[in-house]
């Protein structure tokens, strides 16, 4: 039974610059660069013939231009028991958009709804018990200003990843083209 998610792959130069935030935080668990991704919708665990269905459902997605996407700062989720430090994406009307038709497609398969409201981000490590909030905030105190890093995503991913796991190896299970290639 695959565990499976849509995202946005982050291409590996931007990983790379990403992957310059890596260190320094006790408790830190670091996503791989080569796993950075932008997710879209969280599916979860799925029986066979259901990963099927949405495989070719998302083939009909509404084809629409290239994608940029901005990510401004780091941040932290969790408030005062944080669990991931993230670099948050711009909001955009158009990868908002993509989101929810994806939201729709997934419902009308019978896929429960996501009940957490959509924050674009990329997880950059998830948090042990040890990064305490006292913790995150003298590692973001001590960072660089963030230098605000775009890319183009010409293609949205359905991911699988190991069960139980988190934070990867991530597999691209199908990638759907954001736009007909024009020839």
């Amino acid at each position: 039974m695959p565990r499976l998610f849509t995202g946005i792959e982050v291409p590996p130069e931007t990983g790379l610059a990403l992957s310059a935030f890596r260190g320094g935080l006790p408790g830190a668990r670091w996503v791989e660069p080569a796993d950075y991704h932008v997710t879209l919708r969280f599916i979860g665990d799925v029986e066979g013939g259901l990963a099927e269905e949405i495989t070719e459902a998302l083939a009909e997605v509404r084809a629409r231009p290239p994608l940029t996407l901005v990510l401004d700062d780091l941040a932290v989720f969790g408030g005062e028991k944080p669990h991931a430090l993230y670099a948050r994406v711009v909001p955009d009307p158009d990868l908002a958009e993509l989101q929810a038709e994806h939201e729709r497609i997934l419902r009308q398969l019978g896929v429960a709804p996501d009940t957490r409201r959509f924050t674009p981000h990329v997880t950059l490590a998830r948090l042990r018990r040890g990064a305490g909030p006292d913790g995150v905030a003298q590692y973001l105190a001590v960072q660089p200003v963030f230098s605000r890093i775009s890319f183009t995503a010409e293609r949205v991913a359905l991911y699988s990843a190991r069960e139980s796991v988190g934070g990867g190896p991530y597999v691209v299970e199908a990638a759907y083209p954001l736009a007909e290639d024009e020839a």
